[in-house]
């Protein structure tokens, strides 16, 4: 929703941020609440009214809670153990709180709510229905929060929370380039490592590096019926359309890839290492990787299915 501020360019652009302030989390976790209900189908408590004689079916509230508690164990609860937004000065793991978004995104199902009897009320029940159209406005009101806070997240159709990348580090038809490798464990590789890079947790964009080098390991070694040198000639010469010029900056940044693996703490572990101690690094670790890699695969031939 655009406000009168925002449609005359009198308001201050957004800071976009991948952290989630104090209020913010207040903000989510109150959109989940309101949604609460429509978990019924996994937390149903089926109850008694003595008065009518009747049973009906409603949402158990603690079982939801002890369910919670061993599944999302990180997720903030005061001291009395209820499940609350921090305070400012309080440690919280946000990320825990994505994971309550996406519980709640795969487990949300349609409901209709009514009281028994529309005179004297005395209780109201829940019929869930065996589908899930709600999720759509669930999703949207999630992202357009996120959206409206300047969070770098995003709720996708899978069910699952991914984060905007802040400088397009991967373009939009990167899925599809993807899938068209013809070679199944460097396509998986790069799948791999597109997800992990995706995920909001920042240890998951350490592991995006690793299989960002991994998958161009496995890249320098296309060809099966070449050793590996010979087989980076012949990506290098399609790359370059054997342009000399081309063919030095490409030969160049394989190799200074190459030895970016090697010297830094990526692939290998050992103890003379250099540790990446930015995680800023990562991304631009990542973003180079990733822009060689996928030019380099345009140019593949798809030599699985010729025999090689």
């Amino acid at each position: 929703m655009s406000l009168y501020s925002e449609r005359h360019g009198k308001r201050l652009p957004k800071i976009s941020t991948y952290n989630i302030s104090e209020d913010a989390y207040a903000l989510l976790l109150n959109l989940c609440s309101r949604y609460r209900k429509n978990l019924t189908e996994k937390f149903p408590k089926e109850n008694y009214d003595g008065f009518t004689g009747e049973r009906y079916i409603d949402f158990d509230e603690n079982t939801y809670d002890k369910d919670i508690h061993f599944r999302i164990p990180n997720l903030f609860r005061n001291e009395a153990g209820l499940i609350v937004p921090p305070q400012i000065m309080d440690n919280y793991d946000q990320f825990a709180l994505l994971d309550l978004i996406e519980f709640y995104a795969k487990n949300i199902r349609d409901i209709d709510e009514d009281w028994n009897n529309q005179k004297y009320k005395n209780y109201r029940y829940v019929i869930v229905h065996n589908t899930a159209r709600v999720f759509k406005t669930f999703q949207n009101e999630v992202n357009d929060l996120f959206t409206e806070i300047g969070l770098l997240y995003i709720l996708t159709d899978k069910k699952i929370i991914e984060r905007k990348i802040k400088d397009g580090v991967i373009a939009d038809s990167i899925d599809n380039e993807i899938s068209m490798v013809p070679e199944d464990g460097l396509r998986s590789l790069l799948e791999d490592a597109v997800a992990l890079y995706r995920t909001p947790n920042n240890s998951a964009r350490q592991d995006s590096v690793e299989k960002i080098w991994d998958a161009f390991e496995r890249l320098k070694s296309y060809y099966k019926d070449l050793d590996k040198r010979r087989s980076v000639i012949k990506i290098l010469e399609a790359m370059s359309h054997k342009n000399a010029k081309f063919y030095e900056m490409f030969d160049s940044e394989f190799t200074d890839l190459t030895r970016i693996g090697n010297k830094f703490r990526i692939r290998h572990h050992e103890r003379n290492q250099q540790d990446i101690t930015d995680p800023n690094y990562y991304d631009y670790l990542f973003s180079r990787c990733l822009s060689l890699v996928t030019l380099a695969i345009k140019y593949l031939e798809d030599d699985i299915q010729k025999g090689r």
